[in-house]
């Protein structure tokens, strides 16, 4: 097929997106077992918690690719192209691949009363995909939540928990217990966990899910000490807890030197990603993550301030995660962004004036005049949504955008 076959698919597929978020796993069980695919042969990681998932995800995948397996990766949001949720050995899902398999998903589900979300037919066409390339190991990032995560669905061989903080509360509670307890969900009868360092209520909330499911969980508090392809101090914290979840996998084998070579040969967009000398790109959007950008970009440009250029979802903690951001901006930037999740420049200006009123804003008519006039060797941040990486990334590097909501 050709590329204008997923054009065509993905028209259809980011139109199921009018269905919006669903929590619950009978219709991705359901979709799953029609699909084939409802017990995969490979080992599965399953990962969740607030920040670092990514990352993780990237991690485990590469020492695991290192090692010589097959490997299948799910991540979620994509910057620019579709194909970078599902990945077999580092590579993208080819385009007549994707359009493929999401024609099937369509035709098999055409006359269920009840159709599948646009997140739980992208996750059915990577099993899929992952069950053709006659994958070794999957490793699966939620898309929000656990418990009730179309993800959870899938049978896993590993629950990873990374750090947790306060976010999505309109879906997955107000206080950090109730959040800690969707995400821990995912932790599986007699299926070992592993975890990150956690705020006494979480790892409280942790503690009952693995109680209940009947199976031990490791806290992994050492950091790795090997060379890596990401930058960020804070990386350390996410490699460890993938190896710890690699080394909790059945039969999974690793020499030293393979870790080694998967740690530095890891690539994770959009996490402090420099995409040109001193312009930076990051994903980070709610104050845990906000936290650690600052900490790094300090680390990385010590005494020097960022144009920042900005945009964030409105149901996020935006006075606080601009407060957090301050110390290190000396220009606010505020570009439209093609998403319905943004909140307009023009409110989000109001929120920086009244919280940081002496620094400089300027608010673009457009984000390519603003990408475009990026002074070289000008430190430059670009952080607060991946909705707004991913608009940047296609500009720059001229490429095709299709903004989704999910």
């Amino acid at each position: 097929m050709a590329d204008t076959s997923l054009e065509q698919e993905l028209t259809w597929l980011y139109s199921t997106q009018t269905f919006g978020i669903k929590l619950g796993l009978e219709g991705m069980t359901r979709l799953l077992k029609t699909c084939g695919v409802y017990y995969p042969k490979a080992r599965v990681i399953h990962v969740a918690g607030t920040n670092g998932k990514g990352s993780t995800c990237a991690f485990a995948e590469s020492v695991a690719r290192a090692a010589g397996y097959s490997t299948g990766l799910f991540t979620s949001p994509h910057l620019v192209e579709f194909g970078e949720r599902i990945r077999v050995n580092g590579r993208n899902i080819p385009a007549e691949d994707a359009a493929r398999l999401i024609a099937r998903v369509r035709t098999t589900i055409a006359d269920w009363e009840t159709p599948p979300t646009f997140f739980e037919i992208v996750l059915v066409v990577a099993m899929l995909y992952f069950a053709e390339q006659q994958v070794d190991v999957i490793i699966l990032e939620t898309g929000m939540g656990g418990r009730l995560d179309a993800t959870n669905a899938v049978p896993k061989d590993v629950a990873v928990i990374t750090p947790i903080d306060i976010d999505h509360t309109q879906y997955l509670g107000n206080t950090l217990f109730e959040i800690a307890q969707e995400k821990a969900a995912i932790i599986a009868w007699h299926r070992p966990a592993v975890i990150a360092p956690q705020q006494p209520d979480a790892l409280r909330a942790i503690h009952d899910a693995a109680l209940s499911m009947d199976t031990d969980y490791r806290i992994v508090t050492e950091e790795c000490e090997l060379p890596l392809g990401l930058r960020g101090s804070y990386q350390r914290r996410n490699a460890a807890l993938a190896l710890a979840a690699l080394r909790a996998l059945p039969h999974f084998l690793c020499s030293e030197a393979e870790m080694a070579r998967g740690l530095a040969e890891v690539s994770w967009p959009g996490r402090f990603e420099e995409v040109a000398p001193g312009v930076i790109m990051d994903g980070a959007h709610n104050p845990h993550a906000i936290r650690v950008l600052v900490q790094t970009w300090q680390a990385q440009f010590p005494g020097r301030k960022a144009r920042c250029i900005y945009a964030g979802s409105a149901d996020k903690a935006l006075d606080e995660v601009i407060s957090l951001l301050s110390p290190i901006v000396c220009e606010w930037v505020l570009p439209p962004v093609n998403s319905p999740r943004i909140l307009p420049p023009q409110e989000m200006a109001s929120k920086i004036r009244r919280l940081c009123a002496e620094t400089p804003l300027e608010l673009p008519a457009t984000l390519a005049e603003v990408l475009d006039l990026t002074a070289p060797g000008k430190p430059t941040l670009i952080c607060g949504s991946f909705f707004l990486l991913g608009e940047a990334k296609a500009h720059l590097a001229a490429a095709a955008y299709h903004p989704t909501a999910q």
